[in-house]
């Protein structure tokens, strides 16, 4: 099992980083321009059993991928599993942690690709490459959203 990790502080009260996990559109705001992924379905918000399912393209090949909520602890955890999907096993883990009036956002996600250990040593390195890639643009995006609307923006210094 590979474990991948990204922890960001983020200006705002955990309050106001929840609402903005909240968001319906929230999906769209978070998915990085360069990835290929479709949004096919969204119910249930952040709830325990809500889903969403997602189309990935993988070259010209479609690959579909239904992850659904297993936990919620409103504002501080939300966690989805994938039901249907590339990997052997899948289970992101959002953490919302209050820190002096800010919020410490981390995005933990723990992971198995199919094919066992070798596969993992050939390949680990390029799904880690491509996480950071996504949560970093995530992460960001996040900052500046919230940052702004705090009126804290400093992501031109």
């Amino acid at each position: 099992m590979l474990t991948f990790k990204k922890i960001t502080l983020i200006d705002a009260p955990i309050e106001k980083v929840w609402e903005f996990h909240e968001r319906p559109d929230i999906l769209d705001i978070l998915t990085p321009p360069w990835q290929p992924v479709k949004i096919v379905k969204r119910e249930g918000g952040l709830d325990i059993g809500a889903i969403t399912e997602f189309q990935l393209m993988l070259g010209f090949i479609p690959i579909r991928w239904l992850a659904r909520h297993t936990e919620c602890n409103k504002p501080y955890l939300f966690v989805d599993i994938q039901e249907i999907g590339p990997l052997r096993s899948w289970e992101h883990r959002h953490q919302f942690t209050p820190k002096n009036g800010k919020t410490e956002l981390t995005d933990e996600i723990k992971y198995e690709i199919p094919g066992g250990r070798i596969v993992e040593i050939l390949i680990g390195w390029w799904v880690d490459f491509r996480l950071q890639d996504m949560f970093t643009y995530r992460h960001e995006i996040t900052k500046k959203m919230l940052n702004s609307e705090q009126g804290t923006d400093n992501s031109g210094q």
